[in-house]
């Protein structure tokens, strides 16, 4: 080998050592799903604003404004989150219908999704299938069920049972089992989104039962097949009964 195949292979080499790091980088980046920035807003319990960008919370669904537990949502991500540095995690699909960015925010090693969920700001919520998040999200809740806080808080009335619930013909039978009247004004039942239907001047009397179909919320459909739950609360917001497949 001459001398001068021996000094292209030394500056080949050499280019390659000088540009490792960037070439890493730019690999990583390239199937890396992640993005840092710094939480400029937050819009409510499960939307913040991150570079400039609406970001809507993975594996939640918060109280809407006017719901009970909307602001306690809200107020967590304020005092725990904003005007600090995160790390976005997106899903399969990293934008919703409105254009947000679908994403797991994380504060360090704190998945902040999940402790929402864990302390009961938020219900967890997977639309899109159940991901490797799921079983962790799910547990968050179970943990905030024991715990009996915020949305987890179980209601006292237990008159009303959840008789039917079938996801192929989408019908819900709800039962009086007490021997006195029960008034379900004010009452919700409610998905994992916001599918929610809120009864009005509804009585049922010892033994009573009472139907529901998507036609009461006006949609075609209320369950979803990829998996659901359901939510039942009294007039005060708390938990009557809770449900998922």
């Amino acid at each position: 080998m001459n001398w001068e195949k021996v000094l292209l292979i030394v500056f080949i080499l050499g280019i390659l050592v000088i540009n490792y790091s960037y070439l890493d980088s730019l690999l990583i980046k390239s199937f890396d799903s992640s993005e840092y920035g710094k939480v400029q807003r937050i819009v409510d319990g499960d939307t913040i604003i991150v570079n400039d960008y609406s970001i809507r919370l993975l594996g939640i669904n918060s109280p809407e404004k006017g719901e009970i537990g909307y602001g306690q949502a809200k107020d967590f991500l304020n005092e725990t989150i904003l005007n600090k540095e995160v790390k976005l995690v997106f899903g399969k699909n990293e934008f919703d219908l409105y254009k947000r960015k679908l994403a797991y925010v994380f504060l360090g090693k704190r998945n902040i999704n999940s402790e929402s969920v864990k302390n009961g700001y938020s219900n967890f919520y997977f639309p899109e299938g159940k991901d490797n998040y799921y079983e962790s999200f799910k547990s968050a809740w179970e943990n905030c069920l024991d715990k009996n806080i915020n949305i987890c808080e179980k209601s006292e009335n237990n008159c009303l049972v959840l008789k039917e619930w079938n996801i192929k013909s989408q019908r819900v039978i709800l039962k009086n089992i007490c021997e006195n009247s029960l008034n379900l004004k004010d009452w919700s039942i409610k998905d994992e989104g916001r599918k929610k239907y809120t009864f009005q001047n509804t009585v049922l009397n010892s033994g009573d039962e009472i139907a529901l179909f998507p036609s009461d919320w006006n949609v075609t459909y209320v369950w979803t097949s990829t998996g659901d739950s359901i939510f039942i609360r009294d007039k005060e917001g708390k938990l009557v009964f809770w449900d998922s497949y």
